[in-house]
């Protein structure tokens, strides 16, 4: 009003010309009006502010699939960086000249997507829409110089996914390498696309014949589990479990001989270790097990320890390697990248873990795209997952056939061809087909042979399938390459100790686990370096045994069982009440004699039935054992030797049935001593007959304590802890050894768990 009564005021009546000016807030003379100025503002806030909200609403309530859009809108790349993101907004909307790249690269070099395993799928997942969200809010931040509001993430994607792989193996959590870990430097130089040759395929074929050329191992009957060097190996591969997805039966275990010093099982997690994220299936296998785990024990700060490796005092080298292994894997190629929004649209799915629908998009591209080696590694991805929902060694075994399909096409990014064979391998290990595994990690060695990942692990695949020899081969190329790869260096140590020799064996061992690199903190590790240690006579062993308590692998310093039922009672001796078997005690001690002298019957006709102790536990003397039962199965043969003791143990299933135990008669002469020695499970306890006992020089120390036997009297112990045989005597002795179910383990557990 001010201004019309103005311009009336200035210029007389106002014709129609001037009339139309003032309603748009302008003079004759052109100048913009103060309220017309003002109204245009506000109402600008009013619909900026609509706009913005507007959008909140469609996030928060998904109407808008911004994965497709995304793909969609890579066509508008202002920047020459592979996809469209703020700088590019900013360059659309005029905020910023368009820039081209000092270097530029080719688009396979830059693209990035969802890797295809799991623990880093979720994290790309969580934050894709998020990332999204900011860019939308700095770009109109800018346009708007105002701050239109808080940040909203899409609810589906906040949530955790259900599917996240914690690798828990007889109960046992182990740490397994990641991902990065496993593919340790994506080699920069290295060519994105990689065609398998065909010379390649010959060799892997030529080395399948070879391996099917081999002898299989005789089985040797078991004799004691304790562990130590012999059954090394066995306790390096018990992680690994590898077994299928029939739930009617208990997992497969390769045969586990304490005389033999080969792999039975793998390390997981570790390797292969030390739960890659993809190796999800791992821990399914001991689904009927679940009360089954480590010992619980209070974790410490030991930062200060002389003997913590390098993980706990970082320096900028490892920070500069955490980098190296963080960076994404580039697993699309020129082709792939134009489907890209398929891709994701499909892969989307599988991450919500709609595996079912997941598979049938992937089989969709695949035949749409037959040659699209991404849409192929999503498709086995997809009968992966759904062989882990459906439990199925069918639907598993496809996509073992899938990893490898992968492989074949033109073109392939050579991170897809690391983690689709490095996965084929791992689930052909899961299935128990180690030799094929071995094929596998060979093809990759051959393809990748400046990475000694791929070389650890196949250091690992030969011991999987006892080939000690080929395996310390293996590591001692891998130390030529990289004299710190501590990885290398306890695998190293682990196998020498195995071919006892002791002290060549503890500096590998001791270097490996200072070095704190992946897959060496394994609670076996430390109990070998403890056990050589005390060989010597280097009281650093329990040290060593301390620290592998503090970090969680043993119970206690004086309890270093490695397979072990989490809140079993611990004590290193028992007495029969304490064990609720009074009735197989009073058995026992009522029937000694009858159970000595069938005993003695076999060592005068039938000597050849005590077999030496062959596990490498004694230090000096004769020691021999002569078995009845063992993991729960009669010898029928021996029992026809002693077939009273045989009937009188039948009745008492806590014995006969103990499928982590033995039982046996155990002779030893004089002039024995028996190192420290740990058996391998707390799930069961050990009694000790007296039947011939010389008057002096025999005794046993379990734990702090010594005692001696008697004559028709039972000792009952744990042999978990740490224990010790001196046999000074000048005659021989003889026991008779029955192993028990420890008495806190329910039904179930006595029926479930693995044999050891």
């Amino acid at each position: 009003m001010a201004s019309r009564k103005s311009s009336r005021g200035a210029g007389g009546s106002p014709g129609p010309g001037s009339k139309r000016e003032t309603k748009h807030g302008g003079s004759k003379n052109g100048k913009k009006e103060g309220l017309s100025g003002s109204s245009f503002f506000t109402w600008f806030m009013v619909i900026a502010l609509l706009g913005v909200w507007t959008s909140v609403a469609v996030v928060w309530f998904e109407l808008v699939d911004y994965e497709e859009v995304l793909g969609k809108l890579g066509i508008y790349d202002a920047d020459g960086d592979g996809d469209f993101d703020v700088e590019d907004a900013k360059v659309l909307l005029g905020l910023k000249e368009r820039s081209v790249p000092a270097q530029p690269t080719s688009p396979e070099s830059e693209e990035t997507i969802q890797p295809a395993e799991k623990s880093y799928v979720e994290s790309e997942h969580k934050n894709a829409d998020v990332e999204l969200e900011e860019e939308i809010q700095s770009v109109l931040q800018e346009a708007l110089h105002s701050q239109p509001g808080g940040r909203h993430e899409d609810v589906d994607e906040i949530v955790n996914d259900k599917w996240q792989v914690k690798e828990e193996i007889h109960g046992e959590t182990f740490e397994a390498p990641t991902t990065d870990d496993l593919l340790r430097e994506l080699e920069n130089e290295m060519p994105e696309a990689y065609e398998t040759p065909d010379s390649v395929q010959k060799d892997a074929d030529l080395l399948a014949d070879d391996l099917r050329a081999m002898e299989p191992e005789p089985y040797e009957a078991p004799g004691d589990s304790d562990l130590m060097l012999e059954d090394a190996m066995e306790h390096y591969t018990e992680d690994r479990v590898h077994g299928d997805y029939n739930e009617d039966h208990e997992p497969k275990h390769e045969k586990k001989t304490e005389t033999q010093d080969t792999a039975v099982e793998d390390l997981l997690e570790e390797v292969n270790e030390a739960t890659e994220p993809e190796s999800k299936h791992t821990e399914d296998v001991v689904a009927t097990e679940p009360e089954e785990s480590e010992m619980p024990v209070q974790a410490e700060d030991y930062s200060n320890d002389d003997l913590v490796g390098k993980s706990e005092k970082e320096t900028e080298q490892d920070k500069t390697e955490k980098a190296k292994k963080k960076k994404k894997p580039k697993l699309l190629n020129k082709f792939d990248k134009t489907i890209k929004a398929e891709l994701d649209a499909a892969e989307k799915l599988r991450k919500k873990g709609k595996v079912e629908e997941a598979l049938r998009a992937f089989e969709a591209l695949v035949n749409q795209y037959p040659q699209s080696p991404r849409a192929r590694y999503g498709k086995a991805q997809s009968e992966d997952d759904l062989a882990e929902k459906m439990r199925s060694n069918e639907m598993l075994q496809k996509a073992i056939n899938t990893y490898d399909e992968v492989v074949s096409l033109p073109n392939v990014p050579s991170d897809l061809i690391k983690l689709s064979l490095k996965r084929e391998a791992d689930r052909q290990q899961f299935l128990g087909r180690m030799r094929g595994s071995l094929v596998t990690l060979q093809k990759l060695v051959h393809l990748f042979p400046s990475d000694t990942s791929f070389k650890n692990d196949l250091g690992v695949g030969y011991l999987l399938i006892g080939d000690n020899s080929n395996a310390k081969k293996v590591y001692e190329e891998v130390l030529s390459l990289a004299p710190n790869d501590g990885f290398a260096k306890v695998h190293y140590g682990f196998i020498l100790k195995a071919e006892n020799k002791i002290a060549e064996s503890i500096p590998y061992l001791k270097e490996g686990l200072e070095s704190g690199d992946p897959g060496t903190n394994d609670g076996r590790f430390y109990f070998h370096l403890g056990d050589a240690l005390q060989r010597m006579g280097d009281k650093e062993a329990y040290k060593w045994y301390e620290l592998g308590y503090q970090r969680g692998h043993f119970a206690s310093v004086w309890q270093r069982s490695l397979y072990n039922v989490k809140r079993l009672k611990a004590q290193p001796w028992w007495t029969a009440r304490e064990t609720g078997y009074t009735e197989l005690v009073k058995s026992l001690e009522k029937n000694w004699k009858l159970i000595r002298d069938e005993g003695l019957a076999v060592m005068d006709k039938k000597r050849s039935l005590f077999l030496p102790e062959d596990e490498n536990l004694r230090e000096k003397g004769d020691w021999s054992q002569f078995t009845l039962w063992q993991q729960g199965r009669k010898n029928e043969n021996a029992c026809k030797s002693v077939p009273k003791t045989c009937a009188l143990l039948e009745r008492f299933p806590e014995a006969t049935g103990c499928r982590r135990g033995q039982i046996k008669y155990s002779i030893m002469h004089p002039g024995t001593h028996v190192w420290p020695h740990t058996g391998p499970t707390n799930c069961r306890l050990r009694m000790h007959l007296g039947l011939v006992i010389p008057k002096e020089g025999c005794r046993i120390r379990c734990a702090q304590e010594n005692r001696t036997w008697e004559e028709g009297k039972v000792l009952i112990f744990d042999d978990s802890f740490e224990h010790e045989v001196w046999q000074d005597a000048e005659n021989y002795r003889l026991i008779f050894i029955v192993d028990v179910w420890h008495p806190e383990l329910t039904a179930q557990q006595r029926r479930t768990l693995p044999a050891i």
